[in-house]
């Protein structure tokens, strides 16, 4: 029997009906969005071998699954929530709005308009690159930003903030400002806009880091397991090393991105110093693991750095040599990565 299955995605949960073509509901389902949420739709949709998936809004709320759908090699198309909503207000007998008629409706759409879009598999890497680049973007404009508010309130408040910049802290300064001159009135004017453009980057990067953790998840990666490596982290990894199978071994990968260290040696005295070349927005993220890592006890990270402290390293030497590892650790899950796909 070949079947039309209609997926309403939400945020806790994900509600499925397959629906013949006489537009009857045959079987319904409700998963929790999980990271077993594929698999126990594919387990569910197996006595259905012809079929087709629906998804509402496969490049919004819907795009994780969609996503992860398409890579499991199932043909997906976009239902827009408008004509899903449309169904169901028309359809008098199940014009009440839950998840079990919401996802009926999807898969009923689907059937009426063959022309709908296809969900194609993106191209991660590229997707992946854009989206920590901008991040990373917002991060620095956001620095700026808080900068020159600092700046700005320590002319109008001896001692200006005094700490880490936190808006709605200097918001409850300036609002006991009291300007006696033009030139102050000026400046709490300046100060005022400059607060509205870091609040308005803070929103910025909340939405985009949701976006890189929701494109993260829908490439499939093992990078998060690596303790430390968060969305942005994982962005980075993967949008700067590209195709993985361009390194012939986790040596060029190295040296790539610049953790393979240069030797200084002088004499009969083997040393080795900082290699200043390689992809730096990978070695970044290299750092931001190895410091992360460092931060607390117990950790892989933290146990190889003390090792290499007590074989008489510097500090900065098990530095460089954690990142060099770490870059082993990263090189494997990009191979295991590549492999599963």
């Amino acid at each position: 029997m070949s079947v039309m299955i209609g997926i309403d995605p939400a945020k806790g949960s994900h509600a499925a009906a397959a629906v013949n073509g006489g537009e009857v509901a045959v079987a319904e389902l409700e998963v929790r969005a999980t990271r077993r949420q594929t698999s126990e739709l594919l387990a569910w949709a197996a006595r259905f071998p012809q079929r087709q998936w629906a998804i509402e809004s496969a490049n919004g709320h819907g795009y994780l699954l969609a996503q992860q759908l398409v890579t499991a090699g199932e043909h997906v198309v976009d239902v827009p929530s408008t004509l899903s909503a449309r169904v169901r207000v028309l359809d008098s007998t199940r014009s009440q709005k839950n998840d079990a008629n919401d996802a009926r409706s999807v898969a009923i759409v689907a059937l009426r308009n063959p022309g709908l879009r296809v969900v194609t598999l993106e191209d991660h890497v590229a997707v992946l690159r854009m989206l920590a680049k901008r991040h990373k973007q917002l991060a620095s404009l956001k620095t700026q930003a808080a900068a020159r508010l600092h700046a700005v309130l320590a002319l109008l408040i001896p001692g200006g903030l005094g700490k880490e910049m936190v808006p709605r802290q200097a918001s409850a300064l300036l609002r006991r400002v009291r300007p006696a001159t033009m030139v102050e009135t000026e400046r709490k004017r300046l100060a005022q806009q400059h607060l509205g453009e870091v609040r308005r980057l803070e929103k910025e990067l909340v939405a985009s880091k949701a976006r890189l953790r929701e494109a993260v998840e829908a490439s499939g990666t093992t990078l998060t397991e690596i303790y430390g490596v968060g969305p942005v982290v994982a962005g980075l990894l993967i949008g700067y090393s590209g195709d993985i199978t361009k390194f012939p071994t986790r040596h060029h990968y190295a040296a790539y991105n610049g953790t393979a260290p240069i030797e200084a040696s002088s004499g009969t005295k083997k040393r080795h110093r900082l290699n200043p070349r390689g992809n730096r927005m990978l070695n970044h993220a290299l750092h931001l693991i190895a410091i992360t890592q460092l931060r607390y006890p117990n950790t892989e990270g933290r146990i190889f750095y003390e090792r290499k402290l007590a074989e008489g390293k510097t500090k900065k030497e098990a530095i460089r040599s954690l990142k060099r590892r770490l870059s082993d650790v990263v090189y494997r899950h990009l191979q295991a990565d590549q492999q599963t796909r």
